[in-house]
């Protein structure tokens, strides 16, 4: 396939295919439901006939990058491929003899996680008829492990709405104890449990609302010397923390693991939310290189926080989390989202990755991801 030049449309062979996968093709199936859940090629993505037309921009959001189609024996994908090439991917091919061909040339084949069970349907079944998730992403989620600093005003609704969705293993970091001035917004925790560890507070709310999924309490704080070993087997961190150095510490060790992390912070009756995506986007030093004088950025203690700020930045948190865990829709990556709740209003910002940046700067000659303005 060219680098340029008109879209191009065509037929490859598994082995072709096998290729055009290793040097990076995005890989589509385009089967139903059903046949999916007797296997598929290993790192596809599920996109069944009826839904190309109206799902493929969200799920290869950039048009320019090989793609191979596949489906049964290879007439479903290569429709597939020309309704995809009439929405401007220029580099699609479909695979000739479909799964069939792979498998019998003794190629690999991947089994789905196991379906949800039927209590498990109940429970996340109004999740299972939306077809961004569905059994097969809901399996994902059960899959998922994801780590929360901070089980306060921001991680106590994070982490409920993460349990209630279904993830399969959440951690918790957090070293203090639950006090009455936490209630106000930290609505994990109960007044019944003023003076407990807040990871064991949070892991009980946990357990009542969603028993089958795992919590880790990691009762500690997190510091340079602990953050490599605390975020180590997470896919994706959620920020909670609240000051500076914490926030510095956390982005460094994201950026050197290739980590995720969803950051959110509040301020009266303001949040802003963004995601950081080593090397994809900005971090957090990219936005601020030095922390700004104390003075200019005091604590909740100090300049206090309307309760349901960080409880709306926290249920964004998890809202973009669970879009990360699943690879759907467009996450904050490179815009900074801004919510100021007196004037009922959101705004959007574009962030930009600083080429000097001491935590993910890039090589000479390297493009630099920049982002978009998309105001609200």
């Amino acid at each position: 396939m060219r680098a340029d030049g008109p879209p191009t449309i065509g037929e490859v062979t598994p082995a072709q295919a096998a290729e055009l996968i290793e040097r990076g093709a995005a890989l589509i199936d385009t089967r139903e439901l059903h046949e999916w859940q007797a296997g598929y090629l290993p790192g596809a993505t599920l996109v069944p006939p009826a839904e190309v037309m109206a799902r493929i921009r969200d799920v290869l959001p950039n048009p320019d990058p090989s793609v191979v189609v596949y489906c049964r024996s290879g007439v479903r994908s290569l429709l597939a491929a020309r309704q995809m090439s009439a929405l401007g991917y220029r580099h699609v091919v479909s695979m000739a003899g479909g799964i069939i061909a792979w498998r019998g040339e003794g190629r690999p084949i991947e089994m789905p996680p196991p379906r949800p069970t039927p209590p498990e349907n109940a429970r996340y079944s109004r999740q299972l008829v939306m077809p961004e998730i569905g059994p097969q992403g809901q399996a994902r989620l059960a899959q998922a492990k994801v780590l929360v600093i901070g089980a306060g005003g921001l991680g106590s609704p994070a982490l409920l709405y993460l349990a209630a969705a279904g993830v399969g293993t959440i951690g918790i970091v957090d070293f203090d104890v639950v006090e009455l001035s936490n209630l106000q917004r930290q609505v994990v925790h109960a007044d019944d449990r003023v003076g407990m560890k807040k990871t064991e507070s949070a892991a009980l709310a946990i357990r009542a609302l969603n028993p089958e999924t795992k919590v880790v309490q990691h009762t500690e704080m997190l510091t340079a010397a602990s953050v490599d070993r605390l975020i180590d087997g997470y896919e994706v961190v959620l920020d909670g923390t609240d000051t500076f150095e914490t926030r510095y510490l956390l982005n460094d060790a994201a950026v050197r693991a290739s980590m995720p992390v969803v950051h959110a912070s509040v301020f009266r009756f303001e949040g802003q939310l963004t995601v950081f995506v080593p090397f994809e986007g900005p971090c957090y030093r990219c936005l601020y290189p030095t922390p700004p004088p104390p003075e200019l950025a005091p604590g909740c203690s100090v300049a206090g926080v309307l309760g349901v700020v960080p409880g709306v930045m926290g249920l964004l948190q998890a809202v973009e989390t669970i879009k990360l865990l699943l690879g759907i829709g467009q996450p904050l990556v490179g815009r900074l989202l801004v919510w100021d709740a007196l004037e009922a209003s959101f705004s959007e910002l574009a962030l930009q990755r600083d080429p000097k940046c001491p935590a993910c700067g890039v090589p000479a000659g390297q493009p630099v991801a920049t982002g978009n303005v998309t105001p609200t």
